[in-house]
């Protein structure tokens, strides 16, 4: 078997999916734009220096989707995929996609974002197989606000395809891997895999993949 693995912000999408969710609802009125944008900006710098505390970070993300509710949060998905991930993806990134399906290669999205807003934008990419952040549920199915499973971050997206891999009864050495990422915090699996991309890559991981020799991919012209 071969493995297409994508991360997705900043590396399918031209921007952080779980960051714009947040502006989103300071947009909509959900949250105060002072505090939680001043919060939410603080979050994504500590993902970026990888440092996150991610079930802090959880907790505080979906508390406005768990106080409305299951149906006005479907609602403001579905008009956060119209007003900002419609418009941000790119040919570029449907191309590489499918350059991969008409090769046969399996394709997996595997991201830090949490499954309600990521497993929308997989379904808008083709995209069958998402391995994200999942949220707990609570007796009544809604969101708790806390994290259910290992996190798919960081050394928790090698676990994460490692379950994902046993329950199809594989390992690492019965597939030829593939996988596109743009950040440091996917080092672990870049180098878990057959093929690391380093895709649009932060400055940090530009350097790096120089270092070791990985192909760079700069899938959008603006990050160029």
């Amino acid at each position: 078997m071969r493995l297409a693995l994508f991360d997705l912000d900043h590396t399918l999408l031209p921007l952080d999916s779980d960051y714009e969710w947040g502006e989103f609802t300071i947009r909509i009125g959900w949250t105060d734009r002072e505090e939680f944008g001043r919060r939410n900006k603080a979050f994504y710098d500590d993902y970026v220096a990888g440092r996150l505390d991610v079930h802090d970070y959880v907790r505080f993300a979906t508390e406005a989707v768990r106080q409305r509710g299951a149906q006005a949060a479907a609602r403001a998905h579905a008009q956060f995929m119209r007003d900002v991930i419609a418009p941000a993806i790119h040919d570029e990134a449907r191309a590489l996609l499918q350059r991969h399906r008409d090769a046969g290669d399996e394709i997996v999205i595997i991201t830090a974002t949490n499954e309600f807003i990521t497993r929308p934008i997989a379904q808008a990419l083709g995209v069958q197989q998402l391995l994200a952040l999942e949220l707990e549920r609570g007796a009544d199915g809604w969101i708790t606000g806390g994290i259910r499973g290992v996190p798919t971050m960081r050394e928790g997206k090698v676990r994460r395809m490692e379950q994902w891999l046993a329950e199809r009864g594989l390992r690492w050495q019965d597939v030829d891997s593939t996988f596109y990422s743009d950040s440091m915090n996917d080092v672990p699996l870049l180098e878990k895999v057959d093929h690391p991309v380093a895709t649009n890559p932060d400055p940090r991981l530009r350097v790096l993949a120089r270092e070791r020799g990985w192909p760079i991919l700069d899938l959008f012209p603006s990050q160029q």
